[in-house]
């Protein structure tokens, strides 16, 4: 019987390049179930996150600075949901880009994962929403657990297009940054470990995620006529301007956000590593400098 071959050493990023194009491959194959199911897991993952963030920060007594690192710290646990349980997260998967620029991975397959993974992801997080919303935890302490959920929603939905748009990108460099480290990673502490700190850094920022946002301002706009609420949100704002939260608000915030979280993951991570790691490979292969 032969000694167990333990592995410690972290991969490398080349080797770290190529599990991410072996992944893309994975992930352009997926039939339309497994994938549409795994999006909803996601979905529903980072809804969680987004409602652990807010019952850990609505009532928080510290500066705002370690408020808000308390509040990163607990979002983290829906990538580690994630990536430890396995599900399709639209802003992860914006790393496919990586597999199109291997041409390991069509156009068309990356726009098909993208577009089930957003759908699947928005009914997981809506899920979340009303289960959340029937719980009636939002009642916790004089309802403002609730009020605070109605502000969140209302800051983001009063953010302008720029502030979403560049928001999204700062968010899911760091996202994609995450989910880029735990292909170094051989076991699940070391993935959770690669994690946490990207996310922290993500939420403590104020930075904006689009699938997140699917649960933070729905969350608001069902809260947000409720009569119980008014005394705890006087209490916490007065004079908060809720008039941009509605459907429309929210789908502003959503296409600016989105279009910020594809370049901050699809290009300042997915291409710009594919540049530095494998374009040089390439070019001295084609020009026969020396042998990779």
């Amino acid at each position: 019987m032969s000694p167990l071959n333990f592995q410690f050493d972290d991969y490398s990023p080349v080797d770290m390049e190529k599990r991410v194009e072996a992944t893309c491959k994975n992930k352009s194959k997926l039939n339309f179930l497994s994938l549409f199911m795994l999006a909803i897991l996601a979905g529903s993952f980072i809804a969680l996150g987004a409602e652990l963030f807010t019952i850990a920060t609505f009532d928080s007594n510290l500066s705002t600075g370690l408020t808000r690192l308390i509040g990163g710290l607990s979002f983290s646990l829906g990538l580690i949901l994630v990536i430890v349980g396995g599900a399709e997260l639209f802003t992860g998967n914006c790393l496919i880009m990586m597999g199109i620029a291997s041409r390991v991975v069509t156009f068309k397959q990356m726009l098909r994962n993208w577009s089930v993974c957003y759908l699947g992801n928005f009914i997981g997080s809506i899920i979340i929403v009303y289960l959340i919303y029937y719980t009636n935890l939002w009642q916790i302490k004089e309802n403002l657990l609730g009020a605070s959920a109605v502000l969140i929603a209302v800051n983001k939905v009063n953010l302008t297009f720029v502030e979403g748009f560049t928001r999204g990108i700062l968010c899911n460099a760091l996202v994609c940054l995450a989910v880029w480290l735990c292909f170094s990673a051989r076991t699940v502490i070391s993935k959770i470990a690669a994690i946490i700190f990207p996310i922290t850094a993500f939420v403590a920022s104020g930075f904006e995620h689009s699938i997140a946002n699917m649960y933070f301002i729905p969350i608001g706009l069902l809260l947000k006529n409720n009569p119980s609420l008014i005394n705890a949100l006087l209490k916490l704002k007065p004079g908060a301007d809720m008039s941009n939260l509605n459907f429309l608000g929210f789908l502003g915030n959503l296409l600016s956000v989105t279009a910020g979280n594809i370049i901050g993951g699809a290009v300042m991570v997915g291409v710009v590593y594919w540049i530095i790691i494998v374009l040089p490979v390439r070019f001295n292969k084609q020009n026969k400098i020396f042998k990779v």
